[in-house]
């Protein structure tokens, strides 16, 4: 048995280390017994017996763009530049492999015929075709407190829905999983989650309540009074309502603090959503107005003239980039617009069916249309076209709800699902090609577990942007500041210690900002001052500049008057500023002499030019004369 153990070279226990006294030497260093290092025998059996899986072996050479560091002197230093640098290219070279995954074509609707058209197909065929997983997602959720409203998760994977007499709920779509049941017994317009599903805001009848999980209130927003409609921007943690007082606000769900709020002064709003790209928030009103909000501007950023009635629909294309949005009116139109220039409809029909159109756009571009007791789903690039003819673009499919009326419209993310909410409940229906199938699991990972899910909340929380950033330009964040146009050129010369001494150096160029100017500088290039002008005892050396041959008298004096009215130029404009602020009603000392100062120095300057010119002015009269003796 012991020899098979010591054949198998099993693991031994690890030795303690014993204590090592040096001899004390009292002659030289030499005589220091050496000390041999103790061999740690369970690393060395591993090293024997452990190998790196074939498959996690990298034996791939490495690319020929890996900089070379055999300059460096230091070894240590060039292992670990060399080091980093393969494990740089190695990563670069896995990315472009793993972006071959990324197929472009998501799939979608296709007939075999030239007659068939893709909107014949009924919900009963596509479930038939689609796998059995997908086809878990086509549902029928009959509920009595409608008409209802939905909202996802990030991730796709939470679904929660809020009835208008009371009853809310979220739960996991996917496993059934019932996360909490409400009945709040008052209205309740609208609902959204937070960060994740672990809370979720509610704007019931005349405040804002965030609730967790379990169902349990948590907080009372009162500075959102009588809410219609909810928006959580993810990247700044802000909870955005409107509601029937016309009042933007918005509040910061990670310090509990309403940050500011915008008055419309367009009445009550029942329509808001968010550019997912910019975080800018679009306000359909009932004046058929649509106003785009940001935190940093107390009026619109855009303000147009969309529909003729009221505004009751209004979404943005997030496959795009934000670049379109979808607005419906109660006036029966459909318009597409374009957020770069916002110089008309790109494309615009009317829908049939009585009621309120509800729009919204999945993440790959389409858009579904609500009116009546129909679905109505248009896919790209034909809505993006533009398109001059009060005509629908060519429908990709369409679905009957026999329940009125239809309120909302949900794209679930990472899916081919279209939730709408009606008066009897939620229908869940397939759209193939409609969802995104490629996720990023460090925005939203639908399989993330609750260790991911508190290490991403931290990760958002240490990257959370200001809401002054938000803005309609949607490639603002992350880029560099740009060049100040008040950048000016000047020519330095290197400084010597005797210039008169030394060579000629030759000039260089240099960009100094205008602000770090001298003043003699700043006024140079502000045009305020001439060359001519640069400082004390200039106007001796023009005067002999000017004094030269070819120049007379006539045009030296010239040139000294243009020289002293570009001096005057700009003087006494502050204290004109403070006479003018002085209220003429109050009798002030200083305010009457300073009048009086200013009077004088007039009176001094037209009596020069009147010298100048050689003619006596008249002296006014006074009523002291006639006391003058006569001569």
């Amino acid at each position: 048995m012991d020899s098979l153990i010591a054949k198998a070279e099993a693991i031994q226990p690890l030795q303690k280390k014993r204590k090592t006294h040096h001899a004390a030497s009292s002659s030289s260093s030499s005589q220091k017994p050496h000390v041999k290092p103790p061999t740690d025998h369970t690393r060395n059996t591993l090293i024997k017996n452990t190998s790196i899986p074939k498959s996690l072996q990298d034996t791939k050479p490495l690319p020929d763009d890996v900089p070379s560091y055999k300059h460096i002197a230091n070894k240590k230093l060039r292992t670990q530049l060399h080091r980093q640098g393969s494990q740089s290219a190695r990563a670069a070279a896995l990315l472009e492999d793993a972006e071959m995954l990324m197929l472009e074509d998501a799939g979608a609707m296709e007939v075999e015929g030239e007659m068939d058209r893709t909107w014949r197909v009924g919900q009963g065929e596509i479930v038939g075709s689609a796998g059995r997983e997908a086809g878990v997602g086509r549902r029928e959720f009959r509920l009595d407190g409608g008409p209802y409203r939905s909202r996802y998760t990030r991730n796709g994977r939470h679904l929660a829905i809020a009835g208008r007499t009371g009853h809310v709920s979220t739960f996991d779509w996917q496993t059934g999983t019932v996360h909490a049941e409400l009945q709040l017994q008052e209205t309740c317009r609208d609902i959204t989650f937070l960060q994740d599903h672990s809370y979720f805001a509610v704007a019931q009848k005349k405040y804002v309540f965030i609730y967790d999980r379990d169902g349990v209130e948590l907080h009372c927003l009162k500075g959102h009074i009588e809410p219609t409609r909810l928006e959580f921007l993810p990247y700044h943690w802000l909870l955005a309502s409107i509601g029937n007082p016309g009042y933007l606000k918005y509040q910061d769900t990670s310090t509990g603090q309403l940050l500011i709020e915008h008055r419309t002064k367009l009445g009550a709003c029942h329509t808001m959503t968010q550019n997912l790209h910019t975080a800018v928030i679009h306000l359909g009103h009932p004046n058929g107005r649509i106003t785009l909000w940001t935190p940093n501007l107390p009026h619109p950023a855009v303000q147009l003239l969309a529909h003729v009635g009221p505004v009751v629909g209004v979404a943005v294309d997030p496959g795009s980039g934000g670049r379109y949005m979808a607005s419906s009116g109660r006036d029966g139109t459909v318009k597409v617009w374009d957020c770069r220039n916002w110089k008309g409809a790109v494309r615009e029909w009317a829908v049939r069916g009585g009621g309120d159109p509800e729009v919204e756009w999945s993440a790959r571009g389409y858009l579904g249309v609500a009116s009546g007791g129909t679905v109505n789903v248009y896919n790209p690039p034909s809505i993006h076209a533009p398109f001059h003819i009060r005509t629908p673009p060519p429908l990709y499919m369409t679905h009957p709800i026999p329940h009125r009326p239809l309120t909302s419209l949900r794209f679930a993310p990472f899916q081919d699902i279209l939730t709408v909410g009606h008066s009897a409940g939620l229908s869940s229906l397939l759209v193939p090609g409609s969802g995104e199938p490629n996720f990023d699991s460090r925005e939203a990972d639908p399989y993330e577990n609750k260790k991911a899910r508190s290490e991403r909340e931290v990760k958002a929380l240490l990257d959370k942007i200001q809401p002054d950033m938000i803005t309609l330009d949607p490639d603002m964040v992350g880029n560099l500041e740009p060049v100040s146009k008040l950048t000016t050129t000047l020519s330095t010369t290197s400084s010597g210690k005797d210039k008169s001494k030394s060579k000629p150096q030759p000039s260089q160029r240099t960009e100094i900002p205008f602000a770090r100017l001298p003043r003699i500088d700043r006024l140079r290039v502000s045009g305020k001052l001439d060359d001519s002008e640069g400082g004390p005892g200039q106007d001796e050396e023009n005067e002999d500049k000017d004094g030269g041959e070819g120049v007379d008298e006539e045009t030296k004096k010239k040139n000294r008057e243009e020289r002293e009215k570009r001096k005057m130029r700009g003087k006494g404009k502050s204290m004109k500023r403070y006479l003018r602020k002085q209220r003429k009603n109050v009798v002030d000392p200083a305010a009457i002499a300073i009048r009086a100062k200013l009077e004088k120095q007039r009176e001094e300057k037209k009596r020069a030019v009147a010298d100048a010119a050689g003619r006596k002015e008249e002296k006014k009269p006074s009523a002291l004369d006639r006391f003058k003796r006569s001569k």
